[in-house]
C-alpha cells in the first residue's frame, strides 16, 4: 500500500541480483543443517565460500549414489553456488588465513564441536571484539553449557531425544525416526531466518551478533500439538500413525490403487466427504457429528470410512473431494512427488543436464533467488580466493607447500 504521506513514492529497481548480493558468508559448517543454511543464503545472492578441513566435509562420501568420484548426490544438494576452499585451521598459518578472510566477512556459519573456536583464539567475546560487526551463527547439537552441552548430536539422536520419535509410529509399533532429517534441516531454515534477524538488527545498531541454534531446540519446537496437549492436560501424547490426535478424520486410508490421506478440519468439510462417498448418513450420526465425536470415535469412523473408499481409486476420488473442498491427496512416493504437475508448475526440480536437485522453498517476486547449480570440488577456489584476500603468489604457493591450504591444480 502506497504512504499517502509521499507525494512521489520511490520506482524499485529492476531486480538483476538476489536480495543478499553483497554479503559475504564463510562457510565452516559441515553435514547438513550448517551447510543448508549457507546453501540458501546462496541461492538468493549472497557470495558464500565454503571452507573445508583437509579431510572434507564427510558428507562427501555419504553415498552411494556419487555425482563425481569424491561428490555424492548427499552433498551436491546442500553445497551449491558456494565457492570451495580447503584451509587446515588446526595450524596457525590457516588460523591467520582465518583471520584475514573474517576482515571483510558479514557472516560466518560454522558447527564446530564445542570449545573449538576457542582452543583456536577465537571465543565468542574474542570474535566480538575482533570483529564487531561480524555475525557468527552457530549450530549445534545440545547447545555448549547445562547437563549436555558440548554433547555431539546427528538428527536421529536428536529426534529421540526430543521426543519426536516417541510420537512418530503405529500405536502399536516402536517409536520411529522421521524418514527425512526433519531436525537438521528445519535447524538449517531456522539458522538462516536468525541470520536475516541479524543482518536487519545490524542496521540500527552497526553491530554482529550471535545467532545460537541447537538441534535439541528445533526438536522441542517441532512438537506442537503434542507439547501443547501434555502442558495443558498432564497426558503423554501417544502414537496414532498417520492419524492426527486431535482431528478426525485426519488419516490415510487404503483405496483401490494405494494409499490415500484424507484432512478433515471442521463439519462442512465432514459433511462433503460423506456425500462424495456416497454415505450422508455418517454426518447426521451422533457419534460424528462434531469433531470431538469423531475424535472419541475415530475407530468406528475409520471402519466406515473405510468400507466406503476401498473401491475408489486414489488420483479420482482426491480429485472429487479437493473439488468439494475437503483436502486430500494421493500418497506419493518421491518419484511421484518429484515428477508431479504442480512441484513441476513451481520449479521445485531443477534439471540442467550436469546438476539435478530442489530450487530454493523461499520464493520473492523481484529478487528472486537464481540457482546457480555448480558444485565445486574441494580447493577449487582456494588460489582466487586468496589472491583476492591480498596474498600474492609466493605466499599463496608458501602455504600450499607448507599444508595451511590445498589448492585444486589449475585446468
Amino acid at each position: 500500500m502506497t504512504n499517502p504521506l509521499m507525494t512521489n513514492p520511490p520506482t524499485p529497481p529492476a531486480a538483476t541480483e538476489g536480495a543478499l548480493a553483497g554479503l559475504k558468508v564463510l562457510d565452516l559448517s559441515r553435514v547438513l543443517a550448517g551447510p543448508y543454511c549457507a546453501q540458501l543464503l546462496a541461492d538468493h545472492g549472497a557470495d558464500v565460500i565454503k571452507v573445508e578441513p583437509p579431510a572434507g566435509d564427510e558428507t562427501r562420501g555419504w553415498g552411494p549414489p556419487f555425482v563425481a568420484p569424491d561428490t555424492s548426490a548427499y552433498y551436491q544438494n546442500l553445497n551449491r553456488a558456494k565457492r570451495n576452499i580447503v584451509v587446515d585451521l588446526s595450524v596457525p598459518e590457516g588460523r591467520d588465513i582465518l583471520d584475514t578472510l573474517l576482515g571483510d566477512t558479514d557472516v560466518l556459519v560454522e558447527n564446530f564441536k564445542a570449545g573449538t573456536l576457542a582452543k583456536w583464539g577465537y571465543a565468542d567475546d574474542e570474535l566480538r571484539r575482533r570483529f564487531p560487526a561480524l555475525i557468527h551463527c552457530r549450530v549445534t547439537g545440545f547447545g555448549t553449557d547445562g547437563p549436555l552441552g558440548g554433547q555431539p548430536g546427528y538428527d536421529a539422536v536428536l529426534q529421540a531425544y526430543g521426543g519426536l520419535m516417541s510420537v512418530n509410529g503405529e500405536p502399536d509399533g516402536p517409536p520411529l525416526r522421521v524418514g527425512v532429517p526433519v531436525v537438521d534441516q528445519v535447524t538449517g531454515i531456522l539458522a538462516f531466518s536468525g541470520i536475516l534477524l541479524a543482518l536487519h538488527e545490524r542496521h540500527r545498531s552497526g553491530l554482529g551478533q550471535l545467532v545460537d541454534c541447537t538441534l535439541l531446540d528445533t526438536a522441542v519446537s517441532l512438537l506442537h500439538p503434542h507439547s501443547a496437549s501434555w502442558l495443558a492436560g498432564g497426558t503423554v501424547p501417544r502414537r496414532t500413525g498417520s492419524a492426527h490426535p486431535s482431528i478426525a478424520p485426519y488419516d490415510s486410508f487404503t483405496a483401490a490403487d494405494g494409499p490415500l490421506f484424507i484432512a478433515v478440519g471442521n463439519d462442512r468439510q465432514f459433511a462433503a466427504l460423506t456425500e462424495v462417498l456416497a454415505v450422508p448418513g455418517l454426518a447426521d450420526d451422533p457419534r460424528f457429528r462434531t469433531n470431538q465425536d469423531r475424535v472419541r470415535h475415530q475407530r468406528e469412523l475409520r471402519a466406515a470410512l473405510e468400507e466406503a473408499i476401498t473401491e475408489r481409486p486414489r488420483a479420482e476420488l482426491a480429485a472429487q473431494l479437493t473439488a468439494r473442498g475437503v483436502p486430500a491427496s494421493p500418497v506419493h512416493d518421491v518419484a511421484e512427488a518429484l515428477t508431479s504437475p504442480q512441484v513441476r508448475h513451481r520449479g521445485l526440480v531443477i534439471d540442467t543436464g550436469d546438476y539435478r536437485g530442489l530450487a530454493s522453498p523461499v520464493s520473492l517476486s523481484r529478487t528472486p533467488a537464481r540457482v546457480r547449480p555448480e558444485v565445486r570440488g574441494a580447493g577449487a577456489d582456494t588460489r582466487d580466493v586468496l589472491d583476492a584476500a591480498g596474498y600474492d603468489g609466493e605466499a599463496i604457493a608458501k602455504a600450499v607447500e607448507g599444508g595451511a591450504v590445498r589448492a585444486a591444480d589449475p585446468s
